[in-house]
């Protein structure tokens, strides 16, 4: 049950996006930008990056919604998210995308934990700057969402096609529209 009075027919952010619209808007804004804005990752890539920053928060509607637009975005769908999920070194995903997932874990754990190592790894397999930067970004930005969704005790909905539902409604439209 919400911590505070929520819609109850609408789950996790988007129930807190409707109880305060005005601090929706650029909330979406910034997840527009940092998912769907012009970027050498993919859409599919940086939805991963959420999804995995998420589960490793332990929060259930944002890691189960960013895992299902991953999956959507993703050639190889959700079997791509759940090896993420499970071990990042072992998902059928890119060098390149192994070491940003490495870095943004490190993120979720506090930004100090970000060593000159991890970026290191992520340069040797040809990560830019940008990618970098917009690895840690997206990283520190779910852990924001993360606990403003748990933190208010939203509520996170049990159906793994609600959740498919909302990765196919999301590629589509986006975050702007919140």
């Amino acid at each position: 049950m919400p911590h505070i009075a929520l819609d109850e027919n609408l789950p996790g952010i988007t129930a807190l996006f409707a109880f305060r619209p005005e601090t929706a808007a650029p909330l979406g804004q910034l997840a527009e930008a940092l998912l769907r804005g012009p970027s050498s990752l993919s859409v599919g890539e940086r939805e991963l990056i959420a999804a995995v920053v998420s589960r490793g928060n332990d929060c259930t509607f944002c890691s189960r919604s960013h895992g299902a637009v991953a999956a959507e975005a993703l050639e190889d769908g959700m079997p791509v998210v759940e090896a993420a999920w499970k071990d990042v070194d072992g998902a059928p995903v890119s060098a390149k995308v192994k070491a940003l997932l490495h870095v943004a874990l490190a993120v979720r754990e506090g930004g100090k934990s970000v060593s000159d190592d991890l970026i290191a790894a992520a340069r040797a397999e040809d990560a830019t700057d940008v990618e970098i930067h917009d690895t840690v970004l997206i990283a520190a930005a779910f852990c924001m969402f993360n606990r403003y969704v748990d933190g208010l005790a939203t509520v996170a909905p049990d159906d793994d096609e609600a959740y498919k539902q909302m990765g196919v409604r999301l590629v589509e439209t986006g975050y702007a529209r919140f």
